[in-house]
């Protein structure tokens, strides 16, 4: 079933017309609610293909950014532009991510900027993710939003991250510079990853 933050039922058949939509076909997955159920049960890990369209079917796995985008071509395929990829920017910390309190503790951190990928549908969140994520997991510490393509989950993804974390830098008082910061957030996701 879609998040309860949905107040409306969103849904539409998937037929055959293009690759990701090929694919689901081939698992059997008829709609996009199938195909959101399918995409959160696969297990949270980095994909070494990520710009792949098809890269959550032949790898079994995915991240916030290669399961949305799988979704978000599945929309654009079968003509559902209300379905957006966003990329927001939010402050990781213990308390929306336990798994990270460790990392988070060794370098004396309250929390850390962390690019999210996920979906909107109608201007409301659905998150993907993890079979129980949902927006209260980021959306309240939330700090900046833009819609992306599919397309730009890889290379524009990371720079605009590492653009993020350099200019957080210049306003708080923190002893680490912008190179040790992607590491420390690295160990983050490592601490995230199956």
């Amino acid at each position: 079933m879609l998040e309860k933050i949905f107040q409306m039922t969103f849904n539409f058949p998937i037929r055959s017309s293009g690759p990701v939509s090929d694919q689901f076909w081939l698992k059997e997955i008829a709609d996009f609610e199938q195909a959101l159920i399918w995409v959160r049960q696969l297990p949270y890990c980095r994909n070494n293909g990520k710009m792949n369209p098809i890269v959550l079917f032949t790898e079994g796995q995915g991240t916030c950014s290669t399961k949305h985008a799988a979704l978000r071509r599945l929309a654009r395929e079968q003509g559902q532009q209300q379905v957006q990829l966003c990329m927001g920017i939010f402050q990781m910390n213990r308390e929306n991510t336990p798994c990270i309190a460790a990392v988070l503790d060794r370098y004396g951190l309250p929390y850390i900027p962390e690019a999210h990928n996920y979906l909107r549908i109608d201007g409301l969140v659905c998150d993907a993710t993890r079979v129980n994520a949902s927006a209260a997991d980021f959306e309240p510490e939330l700090i900046e939003e833009c819609i992306i393509d599919p397309e730009q989950i890889g290379d524009f993804k990371v720079s605009y991250h590492k653009a993020f974390l350099s200019r957080w830098l210049e306003q708080v008082a923190l002893p680490y510079h912008a190179d040790e910061l992607w590491t420390i957030r690295e160990a983050c996701i490592a601490a995230l990853s199956c």
